[in-house]
């Protein structure tokens, strides 16, 4: 999996390593897979969260994919030219943005680390990019059984570390 960062000073390299996890655990071809994480400011995600959603607040995690996916098992042969990266041959899944503030109070909130909400969110972020949603209460149930696997998995925990 390839990910560009902007922003992401800290907890990056764990990132990665949840996202890839994230991927293997869903049989995905990561090998395939491009994607870009953004860490930006409270004014920034509320101007983003307003253009796209129409909703003037702050929020946590914003996921813009480039596909409409279906928790499908991706391969970039079977998608359009336009979304294959050219100069990578990977297929682009889209771009998560998270806001730093935010993640810092909740992880101050929810008594966990700065780095376990991070995690998270890129996770949850990313699971939205490959076509998870929890708008119905059946896909809520499964998405937040799959971030809560995964991050166990990749030993991702709720203690203040």
């Amino acid at each position: 999996m390839t990910i560009y960062f902007t922003n992401v000073g800290i907890h990056k390299h764990k990132i990665k390593q949840v996202l890839e996890g994230a991927l293997k655990h869903l049989k995905q071809p990561s090998r395939q897979i491009e994607m870009s994480l953004s860490i930006v400011g409270e004014e920034e995600i509320r101007k983003l969260n307003q253009q796209f959603r129409g909703i003037n607040s702050v929020t946590d995690v914003l996921s813009f994919p480039t596909l409409d996916l279906a928790k499908e098992q991706l391969d970039h042969r079977d998608f359009p030219s336009d979304a294959v990266n050219a100069k990578t041959g990977k297929l682009n899944v889209g771009d998560v943005i998270i806001c730093f503030n935010r993640a810092k109070e909740q992880a101050k909130s929810y008594g966990h680390s700065l780095k376990r909400e991070l995690c998270f969110l890129s996770l949850h972020g990313l699971l939205h990019l490959l076509g998870y949603d929890h708008v119905q209460e059946g896909d809520e149930k499964e998405m937040n059984a799959l971030q809560d696997e995964i991050l166990a998995k990749m030993h991702v925990t709720r203690d203040r570390k």
